[in-house]
């Protein structure tokens, strides 16, 4: 099953989990500090919240969580092909889950990930990187980041984004 993936940046977790749960009519799928996410049913959705004081109702980024690696890897030849590759990363530990997946950018520079769940972790993994404070948004500033788990950039100054997990 395939579904889309929309990350939030949240001022107050506690509130947004409140907000969702009644809003989607079901509780969170994972809860971990700093990091909640849904996988809703109807509609289809997976929602993840970051809590990023200061940056709350902002786009953390955007997904389509697919049923395998061997999706990931299909995604990651056709976006090759049609020139949008930006990054993968395979086996990478991220948002409490270790997952495949390809990210590219949109022409308003905004991430997409298409990815698959391998396993759960209890560690929250890679951190992204960037150009300041500001944009402490993907995967928090609250993370374990794992230098061995960078992103493979397909671009020199591609971005190591991430999350989405199950």
């Amino acid at each position: 099953m395939s579904r889309v993936q929309l990350g939030l940046n949240v001022d107050n977790l506690d509130q947004a989990v409140e907000f969702y749960s009644k809003l989607f009519g079901t509780a969170p799928a994972k809860v971990k500090e700093g990091y909640a996410n849904f996988a809703i049913a109807e509609p289809p959705l997976k929602l993840v919240l970051f809590e990023n004081p200061g940056t709350g109702g902002t786009i953390n980024h955007l997904g389509v969580e697919v049923d395998s690696s061997e999706t990931v890897h299909k995604e990651i030849a056709r976006l090759s092909d049609e020139g949008l590759f930006t990054a993968e990363e395979i086996g990478t530990t991220c948002c409490f889950a270790t997952q495949d997946k390809v990210w590219v950018t949109g022409p308003s520079n905004e991430k997409w990930e298409v990815y698959t769940v391998l396993a759960d972790s209890d560690t929250f993994g890679n951190a992204p990187e960037h150009e300041s404070d500001s944009q402490a948004a993907c995967c928090g500033s609250s993370g374990e980041s794992d230098s061995s788990e960078k992103a493979t950039a397909h671009e020199p100054d591609a971005p190591a984004v991430c999350c989405g997990s199950a």
